[in-house]
């Protein structure tokens, strides 16, 4: 119970840091920088860590191709589920972790439209030619959330060993391209920490309601 309680507080604590940090960045030492010369909050180290990566196509493209990676993986999870359901026919049928992981990939496209209408700052560089909106780095979110929120399903659907080694896989991925975004230069420092931020959250919002829904199947 004490464990439970401990998540929740978690849970809700990366809940409230997303949001409060994303309000800081809108409004907090808001200034013009960037090549793109847009204004974005924290702008001093925005700028000083702009100037320290630089831009770097290279790994633009690199992480722009490995973008595909958390997609494909959450069409095979889809899949998965889909043929459960059709095995099984009813839609309660189809294990919890997989169930909830749909519901989850629903609520990620929810944020990522959210941001996309609702804009924070926008790149630092210009996209051909356009600005395009950059608060939270969108590759950051799609990779954590997906590759991230793979570990509870794999769980569920290998043993041990091979569990292991998918998750060792995504991390590896994981890391490349959040990292791999950051060098690039085309989004800004804090774009990086939100994405983190708030995909920290949504995972652990995962975590708790997959715990909490077994551990009440179990129960029943």
């Amino acid at each position: 119970m004490k464990n439970k309680k401990s998540l929740i507080i978690i849970n809700v604590s990366l809940i409230l840091l997303s949001i409060l940090f994303t309000i800081l960045v809108k409004f907090v030492g808001v200034g013009i920088a960037g090549d793109s010369q847009t204004s974005v909050g924290f702008a001093s180290i925005n700028q000083f860590v702009f100037d320290l990566t630089g831009v770097n196509m290279i790994f633009y493209h690199i992480t722009d191709w490995m973008g595909f990676i958390p997609v494909f993986v959450a069409l095979a999870y889809m899949i998965i589920g889909i043929i459960q359901w059709i095995k099984r026919k009813k839609l309660t049928s189809v294990d919890k972790e997989i169930f909830w992981l749909g519901a989850f990939y629903i609520l990620i496209f929810i944020v990522y439209v959210f941001f996309e209408k609702v804009v924070v700052n926008y790149r630092p560089v210009f996209m051909d030619g356009y600005l395009e909106p950059s608060y939270p780095s969108s590759h950051t979110l799609m990779a954590i959330c997906i590759l991230g929120s793979s570990f509870i399903v794999n769980k569920k659907l290998y043993n041990n060993k091979a569990s292991k080694i998918c998750n060792i896989i995504s991390i590896v991925i994981m890391t490349i391209i959040v990292v791999g975004r950051f060098i690039s230069g085309v989004h800004w420092f804090t774009d990086i920490i939100g994405g983190i931020l708030i995909s920290s959250a949504l995972l652990m919002t995962l975590y708790n309601v997959v715990n909490i829904t077994i551990k009440q199947e179990k129960q029943e």
